[in-house]
């Protein structure tokens, strides 16, 4: 009987290890399959033949004629849009949603980037599909790109939606600097703990159990001989967000916006490298960033999420969608 009950624990912590670290998964995630079907376009950047990954969701309910793109976080791939995309197709949006290039299932080249780099090639894509206007909808990073592809294509953006963006501030102030060396170093390091130690900051009253379906793939990578290409792009991506700020630049935006803020976000881009505390304390305060940053935008429109942390679509689904839906219709 002994044997027995030492067997069902040993089966049980095999059971746990198995859900909570899944097969090593390469550098464009094969073999991790997307809630909705992904399909790739060839570009040529630098002199290197890449591929962008992307989901293309017709409306699930009478069209409407209209486009909604959905632009991801920096330690996120499209899949995590999941739920948008079905409340977006319900009301009768084709969806777009592409994995940048330097994430998710996309190529992940040693390349300079730049957000008018990553925004040329998602209008790229957008013109390949024969898309001429769409509602632009960022979160995270996703929202600095946003914030660019509204201020190089404003013909084709015909709203914006902003989900607790990053870039609300410049970074290069209250953050040290650090080479693209120390950066990848550092990245590669990352482990399942590590990465999770991070993700519960983005919610700043408990990690839910449900964020590990985003989080796991990521671990997932950290133990595959791909790793250190994924953490070159990641060190290459930070580079990118720190020195190529879009904060100075929101009086200029002329289209329909729409600012998200989850009001308990602290998000800081490079938050660990910051020493001292009272510089901290200045930096992430997302309910002064998001008033500050619409009232510079001309007719934009604030919906601030009271309790909420750095991924409404994910924490607070209804309200987040409450808000988009209203906005897009």
């Amino acid at each position: 009987m002994k044997f027995l009950f030492l067997l069902l624990a040993l089966c049980g912590t095999i059971a746990a290890t198995a859900q909570t670290a899944p097969a090593p998964l390469n550098a464009t995630l094969d073999g991790y399959e997307y809630p909705f079907p992904v399909k790739y376009l060839p570009l040529r950047l630098e002199g290197q033949a890449l591929r962008m990954a992307y989901m293309d969701v017709p409306a699930s309910a009478k069209a409407n004629s209209r486009t909604v793109l959905l632009l991801h976080g920096k330690n996120f791939f499209g899949a995590y849009w999941r739920e948008t995309v079905k409340a977006l197709t319900a009301a009768g949006f084709r969806v777009v949603v592409p994995d940048q290039i330097g994430f998710g299932k996309s190529s992940k080249p040693d390349i300079h980037y730049s957000f008018h780099q990553l925004a040329h090639n998602t209008k790229h894509l957008l013109d390949t599909l024969g898309i001429q206007r769409a509602v632009i909808v960022g979160h995270s990073i996703g929202g600095m790109l946003a914030t660019r592809f509204a201020l190089m294509y404003p013909t084709a953006t015909e709203k914006l939606v902003l989900e607790n963006p990053i870039g609300l501030e410049d970074y290069r102030v209250g953050v040290p600097f650090q080479t693209i060396d120390q950066a990848e170093a550092s990245e590669r390091k990352s482990t399942e703990e590590s990465i999770r130690k991070y993700h519960a900051t983005y919610y700043p009253h408990g990690y839910p159990k449900a964020h590990d379906e985003w989080l796991l793939p990521l671990a997932a990578q950290t133990r595959h001989p791909d790793f250190p290409q994924v953490a070159r792009a990641n060190a290459l991506t930070f580079h990118m967000i720190y020195q190529q700020p879009v904060s100075y630049e929101f009086s200029r935006i002329t289209v329909p916006t729409l600012l998200i803020i989850g009001q308990d976000d602290r998000t800081v881009v490079g938050k660990g490298l910051v020493k001292d505390p009272k510089v901290l304390a200045t930096l992430g305060q997302y309910p002064e960033l998001g008033r500050r940053n619409a009232a510079q935008i001309k007719g934009a429109k604030l919906v601030p999420l009271v309790g909420v942390g750095h991924i409404p679509h994910l924490e607070a689904t209804p309200r987040f969608l409450e808000a988009l839906l209203a906005f897009v219709k």
